[in-house]
This record gives structure tokens, sequence and C-alpha cells, in this order.
């Protein structure tokens, strides 16, 4: 999970499976809550959740753009049965 929230902090937007899609949601969400509140708990929180310093100022840039939203960051938009096993596809981005 925290391969998959580093690379969509990255990259802004990534295609994966449904099922991966919905479970890194929340946990994307709730980092950027933190974030919109850069404390020195928040920003230790941010790098123990993430791994690396780097992903975690990112987490706090890309928070700056949503100080005025509750929440809701993210968008699942479903793309399809993938076509190797069927398995639903979809795309997760920043709204």
């Amino acid at each position: 999970m925290r391969s998959l929230a580093r690379n969509l902090l990255v990259r802004g937007k990534m295609q994966t499976t449904l099922a991966r899609a919905k479970a890194v949601r929340p946990m994307v969400e709730k980092l950027v809550t933190k974030g919109k509140n850069p404390t020195l708990q928040n920003r230790r929180a941010l790098i123990a959740a993430l791994g690396d310093t780097r992903s975690a100022s990112r987490v706090i840039s890309k928070a700056a753009d949503y100080k005025s939203r509750a929440g809701g960051y993210l968008r699942i938009v479903k793309l399809g049965a993938r076509k190797g096993d069927a398995a639903q596809m979809a795309l997760i981005e920043f709204v």
C-alpha cells in the first residue's frame, strides 16, 4: 500500500485494479488531511506512513491546493475489465 500511495502522489494519477484503488484511497486521503496542517507531529506521521521525506513534502505541497476542501481529494473512474484475467481496472486521480 505504501508504494501505491507514493506512486499516486508522485504521478498524480495511476491505473490499477479497482480493489487496489479502493484500498489506497482512504490512506491517501488521510495523509492529505494531515498535510493540510504541517506541524512537526504531522510531518513525522507522514514520513512514517510513506517511508521517505521527499514524499512527505510532496503531500504537504499537494495539500496546499486543497486547503478549502473538506475531503474527497481523490476520484476513482472505472475503466472496464483487463484483457488477460478480466480484473476490473480503475483510474485513481486527484480531483
